[in-house]
């Protein structure tokens, strides 16, 4: 496959939406999973965080979903700014280096492969769109 084809294909178009999405879709499932386990087995103390974090998670990731949706690219910038922006976390917390394999399998790159598929489908359109102008 060609990321950089300036000819339009629909269907790689349609089949890199479509994988941006269910990064997204996905991977806000199992943080939605991960987190309200997390704070049924092991309590944080912090009440609000307890009760309502799971919710928080799933929110972001409706959001990120939606906006990836309709609007491709700033969804993209949006799914890269979380990925610098945990990267940032991770050092300012100190993360040891499980942590660290554990954000970058199933944080940090499905984040970064779905900027990037949400940025190629755009770009496609682009082409698309410039094809059937002339």
């Amino acid at each position: 496959m060609n990321i950089l084809a300036r000819s339009c294909n629909y269907d790689v178009m349609n089949n890199e939406r479509i994988a941006a999405r269910v990064f997204v879709g996905l991977g806000g499932l199992v943080w939605f999973v991960l987190t309200l386990g997390a704070a049924v087995v092991y309590p944080s103390g912090v009440a609000w965080m307890d009760q309502y974090g799971a919710i928080l998670v799933l929110v972001l990731a409706v959001g990120a979903l939606l906006i990836g949706w309709f609007f491709e690219n700033l969804g993209a910038a949006l799914l890269f700014a979380g990925a610098i922006a945990t990267v940032a976390w991770g050092v300012m917390a100190g993360w040891e280096l499980g942590v660290w394999g554990i954000m970058a399998l199933f944080l940090i790159a499905p984040e970064i492969i779905a900027g990037v598929l949400f940025l190629a489908a755009a770009s496609m359109q682009k082409v698309c769109e410039l094809e059937s102008a002339k």
